[in-house]
């Protein structure tokens, strides 16, 4: 559909995330293959029908938003339409508590892990609360161990952050890249491309398998122990909502109440296992 493709080329040109262009392609896909009316008519009584069709099937609070904000982008954009359909957003927050693995259960996994590049891939993930699109684009130079952090650029949102450098961490680095030996990126794939997310959920899935772990965990499981385990341990809430680069508290709260510490005291949950 040539409006689609120019819709997400302008997406890619205005700098969204190579993940947004992807869900707001899909779920446009999925509303235009149901219409019977030709695309540009569309208004607000159409896009209400489908949505109706769609939380009757259980969709995620997160995808209903990710559906109007695509819907609504696209005709702004495209057709430079305001469509009113900022009712159809909900309007409670979706109370679903994040998975979260125990410390123990975070080191009979990562106990389970023999491959050097897998173990210090999956240990850098948890240690410092990496998304899986940050782990991959890490460079050898965002490495610091003369300050004990890791420099994370142009992480979600287009912001960089710096996150703690666990000691152990840096242990299972230097192992690693003495076999290893990566040329730019700190975990590089085939060819000294980037690292397959894919790769990394397999990685993480036969890990769970081998250390018996029945949880229906993710990678991103590995984020959420991240902040769970620093706030159990003592640290601000506040400090965790940085190092995670949350811009709103409310997202960080979804671990728990505000907490105080110093934040000197703070140190990855990697090196308390």
């Amino acid at each position: 559909m040539k409006v689609l493709d120019e819709f997400t080329q302008l997406l890619f040109i205005k700098r969204y995330a190579r993940s947004t262009i992807k869900s707001y392609k899909t779920a446009l896909l999925q509303f235009f293959a149901q219409l019977s009316i030709p695309i540009e008519k569309v208004g607000a009584k159409e896009v209400q029908a489908y949505l109706h069709q769609k939380v009757n099937t259980g969709i995620a609070f997160s995808s209903q938003k990710q559906i109007v904000g695509a819907i609504k982008l696209f005709y702004k954009e495209m057709y430079n339409r305001h469509l009113p359909i900022d009712y159809l957003y909900p309007d409670r927050r979706e109370q679903k508590q994040p998975v979260v693995l125990s410390q123990e259960e975070v080191r009979a996994l990562l106990n389970t892990i023999t491959n050097k590049k897998h173990k210090a891939l999956i240990s850098c993930l948890y240690s410092a609360g990496l998304r899986i699109s940050e782990v991959i684009k890490l460079h050898l130079r965002d490495i610091d161990s003369s300050r004990m952090v890791i420099n994370i650029k142009g992480a979600k949102g287009y912001k960089d952050r710096e996150v703690m450098l666990s000691e152990k961490l840096l242990e299972l680095l230097r192992i690693y890249y003495k076999d290893y030996h990566p040329k730019q990126w700190l975990f590089e794939g085939d060819h000294g491309k980037v690292y397959s997310a894919t790769s990394i959920r397999n990685v993480f899935r036969k890990a769970l398998q081998k250390a018996n772990i029945t949880k229906k965990a993710t990678v991103h499981t590995l984020r959420h122990s991240f902040a769970t385990h620093l706030l159990e341990n003592g640290t601000d809430i506040r400090y965790i909502q940085a190092l995670l680069g949350h811009n709103s508290i409310k997202t960080t709260q979804q671990y728990t109440h505000l907490l105080t510490t110093s934040k000197t005291m703070i140190k990855s949950p990697l090196d308390r296992l």
